[in-house]
């Protein structure tokens, strides 16, 4: 992908494997809405061209070195496993050993985001990916489908961070903005952590009828109500009080006013979405934040733990819910402008890239 978001597929050469390296032969790699704001140059610091695709699973093809996942688990050519996208954190600087906020270390990068492409196989949209020493390796329990895992990816571990700095409760309301992949893993997540009532607001009502057959207690179709319509329908769900937490999950800068109106007094809100500059907003802090004593979370990325209990939560409730029908197509790697446009254009709920 270059920095005008033309994307064009080009051959490189295997590397030769470092000690602790490994390469893997891509099964399938997630086209994630940050791929769309990547190819509007929404993020700082991106070193263009790279090879996106920062969520992605395959088998091992070569390694060098006894490597570990870690569990323990000695890794083998033959394994299929994921990764964390996230590589280079430091465990040095002031964010990782004193504040505790692993996701804001300053050496922090990630795999198809900032990565460049002139500096390998670096990204998932790749028939071989180029894992460097040290990169965080899960191995998936035999007889797993990736597509399970795959289906919840990059959504997933970012929405459990999401959960958690919501420290959603049992009996909670919660109302999530945004029916895509995080939405829709904040809502599953916010009635796997007790909430009583979880209000889903999005579109189109493709993403809607599936995050019907997924359990959501209440769905409201932001085509069919306008922002004021949608706050006064949350506060009548909820004994005319609002919300006790929010997460916004849409990545367009108004919906934050629309959160902060329909959170109750007390209430918390968390921003997950805006993870590229889509732009500013206009909010009263008197009577939006300060009057109402909303707390008021950004959520950034996630890190290993949040990975990790994603690969684990996907293992354990493989069988509880439709993961499948998430995933609305699989494309092949000749197919890559088509996916990103139909992620673009809310055409699909999840799209996949094949690239073997």
């Amino acid at each position: 992908m270059q920095e005008d978001g033309s994307l064009s597929v080009e051959e490189k050469n295997l590397p030769n494997i470092e000690i602790g390296a490994i390469l893997v032969k891509t099964l399938y790699s997630e086209v994630c809405g940050t791929d769309v704001h990547l190819s509007h140059n929404q993020l700082a610091g991106v070193p263009y061209p790279i090879i996106p695709g920062h969520v992605s699973v395959g088998v091992i093809d070569q390694l060098a070195g006894e490597i570990k996942d870690v569990d323990g688990k000695l890794l083998a050519v033959g394994d299929t496993i994921t990764f964390l996208d996230v590589h280079e954190t430091c465990n040095s600087c002031w964010y990782c050993l004193v504040a505790k906020e692993t996701t804001r270390c300053p050496s922090r990068k990630v795999y198809g985001i900032t990565y460049s492409a002139n500096e390998g196989l670096l990204g998932g949209w790749s028939q071989y990916i180029y894992l460097k020493p040290g990169v965080k390796v899960i191995k998936f329990e035999d007889g797993f489908d990736p597509l399970f895992f795959m289906a919840g990816g990059c959504g997933l571990p970012t929405a459990i961070h999401a959960v958690e700095r919501a420290n959603i409760k049992l009996g909670d309301s919660v109302a999530i903005q945004g029916a895509g992949p995080v939405g829709l893993m904040a809502a599953i997540l916010s009635k796997i952590r007790g909430a009583f009532e979880v209000i889903l607001i999005g579109a189109p009502r493709l993403r809607l009828e599936i995050a019907k057959e997924f359990g959501i207690d209440f769905i409201i179709d932001i085509n069919e109500y306008d922002a004021q319509e949608r706050v006064t329908k949350v506060i009548q769900y909820t004994s005319n009080r609002g919300v006790d937490c929010t997460i916004e999950a849409t990545g367009v800068p108004s919906a934050i006013r629309e959160g902060l109106q329909m959170t109750r007094d007390g209430g918390t809100y968390v921003v997950v979405g805006q993870y590229t500059d889509a732009g500013e907003v206009n909010i009263n802090p008197h009577i939006e934040i300060n009057k109402k004593h909303i707390t008021v979370k950004g959520s950034w990325g996630s890190d290993f733990s949040h990975f990790h209990t994603a690969v684990k939560f996907v293992q354990k409730f493989q069988n509880q819910y439709p993961w499948r029908k998430i995933i609305s197509q699989i494309y092949d790697l000749d197919d890559v402008n088509t996916a990103l446009n139909d992620v673009k254009d809310l055409k699909v709920m999840k799209a996949i890239i094949k690239p073997n």
